[in-house]
Parts: structure tokens; sequence; C-alpha cells
């Protein structure tokens, strides 16, 4: 009998974002690729009971669509999920909010703010450079990170539809004892990171679940899987 997941994506669904578009079929290709079998139910982040439902699940996934109708909802499930060591993967939004999710919990960081809801304290999380709206680039991996490893590559070419990203004057303090920025755009710009004392906590800027959309596999959600499947 095939291993069964019950799977939480946590957002505020939108039929017309091309990332929750692919979101279905890129778990699919993973669970058809592992022999698993798996349900998915996406979570409105205003919903009632939203933060129990998460912690009721194999794995959850922070999904792009950011700012959230209930961010403190989506703050307290990554740091559930952190803390719990359970199989954790954000793309996009839920990359920026495990970055001040992090800054605030576990470096204490406690005025660490995303530039596109708050104002003062540290922007851990400001406007881009270049917007990376529908656009596409090189990402480069850290060697022996779960990225890398993932991907079986030291890059991929990877999509995004963004315009906030790791402020660069924060991104070398962010790195400590746990977390490691193991992504990096051509001008070295951070698009990855990765908590290395837990089974499974990986969150992109870019949106690696679009590869389903050109018929192709998505390693990330593939590794996010096997470490559902690693927990029994």
């Amino acid at each position: 009998m095939a291993a069964s997941l019950n799977l939480a994506l946590v957002g505020d669904y939108r039929a017309s974002a091309v990332a929750h578009q692919a979101i279905p079929p890129a778990i699919e290709r993973a669970a058809q690729h592992l022999g698993a079998s798996v349900s998915f139910n996406w979570l409105a982040t205003d919903e009632a009971g939203v933060v129990d439902a998460a912690r009721s699940s194999d794995a959850l996934w922070v999904v792009p669509g950011s700012p959230y109708k209930n961010d403190d909802a989506v703050f307290e499930i990554i740091r559930w999920a952190r803390e719990q060591r359970h199989p954790f993967l954000g793309s996009c939004g839920g990359f920026q909010y495990a970055v001040i999710e992090y800054a605030r919990n576990a470096l204490g960081w406690q005025d660490a703010n995303h530039a596109e809801t708050d104002e003062g304290g540290r922007m851990v999380i400001a406007p881009l450079s270049c917007s990376l709206v529908e656009q596409r680039g090189e990402v480069r991996f850290a060697p022996g990170s779960r990225i890398a490893e993932a991907y079986g590559a030291q890059s991929s070419d990877e999509g995004y539809h963004c315009n906030f990203g790791v402020n660069p004057a924060f991104s070398e303090a962010l790195e400590g004892e746990n977390l490691r920025i193991t992504s990096w755009d051509a001008a070295g710009d951070v698009r990855g990171i990765e908590l290395i004392d837990h089974p499974f906590f990986v969150a992109t800027l870019f949106q690696s679940e679009r590869a389903a959309l050109q018929d192709k596999a998505s390693p990330l959600v593939i590794a996010w899987l096997q470490a559902a499947l690693a927990r029994g």
C-alpha cells in the first residue's frame, strides 16, 4: 500500500496566481515520483482554526501570496514548524515570512519587519533593486546544502513573482548557529535559506513549483514530501 500524506497549504488561494496554479500539479508529480498517496488542503489564513489545521498536517507549505489576510497566523504556524521540527517548505511570501519569523524569535530582533506591511524597525525584507514579477534567472546553490542535494546540481534556472527580498544589509547577520543562506542569484543576493538543525526547513524566494507548468517535477517539492514520509 502506498504511503499516505496529509499536506497543508497555508495561504490565501487565488485562481489567477501562477504559483497557485502550479502547486497542485507539482505535488501530484512529486507524489507520483515517490509512489505516495497525498491529499492537500488550502488553508486560508483568516479562517477559524487555521493554526490547528496546519499543525495536524504531515507537512506544511507556506505558499506565495503575501501579504496574507492574517499575518499573525502565518508567523505562528512558521514558528511552530521551526520549533517542532515539522517538515516545512516556503516559497516567495513563505520565504519572506520565514526569514522574519526567524529574525524575531530565534535572533531576538523583535523589530524585524517587512517593508510591504510595516513601518520602522529593521526592514529585514525590503524592496528588491529590480522587480522579479514574472521574471526568471539563475540561482546558485551552496555545495552540500539540502537545496543542492534536492536538485543534484549547483544551479538552476527558476521563476519568480515578487518585489521584495532579504535586505542585503542584514544578510550576513541572519546567518547564525542554525540558519544558513544556501541559494543566491548571479549578483549574490539571497534567494534561499534552510535550517541545519531541522529535518526539513527550506524556504526560497524563487517558486520551484513552476516547474510543473513546464511538465517537470520540482526537486524541492519531492524533497519536502520525502521528509514527510521519513517521519513515518
